[in-house]
């Protein structure tokens, strides 16, 4: 049985080469942010952007929720996918850098498919049930703040329809939660919510090998039913 290929920049640029399909405002978008000191590191890989997209279409995703918007590249992947009327909401902390995703979702022409929402993530989230109540997103994405993870996925949850996906991104964190003498506060956060993740019953999980790590989670609507929620 074949094992996992290790991947060396050769086979990336040939996976580029048969599989991505990116487009002058994505790369150039890449580019600026990739341009910005210290900052290169959180930009979203292309081929991630690309699967992004492909989950919004294959779930039929038309209200998504984006926790961690940075320069907008996700964002941006994921609204093209929505279908007519669609939306997605946004949340990050940042005028600053949200102000070079305004650009680009103009120029992309999905600047009206897009609800940015400035301030803190999980205070965010808690307006939106407020305003929305439960079950009103079909898939939740979440690339923010790691010590926050395991309070953004809980309530990910809440805002999610049963049947409906959740995409945790780095958790593989630089392939720290591996490393037993990695210890810092975020490769902790993200090491204990994978462990956690492994047996709860609530979703369907599968983590993927990609870019930074990927995390799956479908929810599971037999667990709604058995809450005595048939909604």
């Amino acid at each position: 049985m074949a094992g996992q290929v290790q991947i060396d920049e050769r086979l990336l640029d040939y996976v580029q080469s048969v599989s991505l399909r990116d487009d002058e405002i994505l790369r150039e978008l890449v580019a600026e942010t990739a341009s910005m000191p210290a900052l290169n590191a959180m930009v979203t890989m292309p081929e991630e952007g690309q699967l992004l997209s492909m989950l919004v279409g294959l779930t039929g995703a038309s209200q998504v929720l984006e926790i961690g918007t940075f320069t907008g590249y996700s964002t941006l992947c994921m609204a093209r996918a929505l279908p007519p009327g669609g939306q997605i909401v946004t949340c990050d902390i940042s005028e600053r850098w949200t102000r070079v995703a305004r650009r680009y979702w103009e120029r992309a022409g999905v600047g009206d498919r897009v609800e940015l929402r400035l301030g803190d993530g999980a205070e965010t989230m808690g307006t939106l049930l407020s305003e929305r109540g439960p079950q009103t997103f079909d898939l939740v994405f979440i690339d923010a703040d790691k010590t926050s993870y395991a309070r953004y996925y809980e309530e990910a949850l809440t805002h999610l329809r049963p049947g409906g996906l959740i995409v945790l991104d780095n958790t593989l964190y630089f392939g720290r939660v591996a490393d037993p003498e990695a210890d810092d506060p975020d490769t902790r956060a993200i090491r204990e919510l994978n462990a956690s993740l492994l047996d709860d019953s609530r979703v369907e999980l599968s983590l993927l090998v990609m870019a930074d790590g990927i995390t799956l989670l479908r929810k599971n609507k037999v667990h709604q039913e058995q809450e005595g929620d048939f909604s």
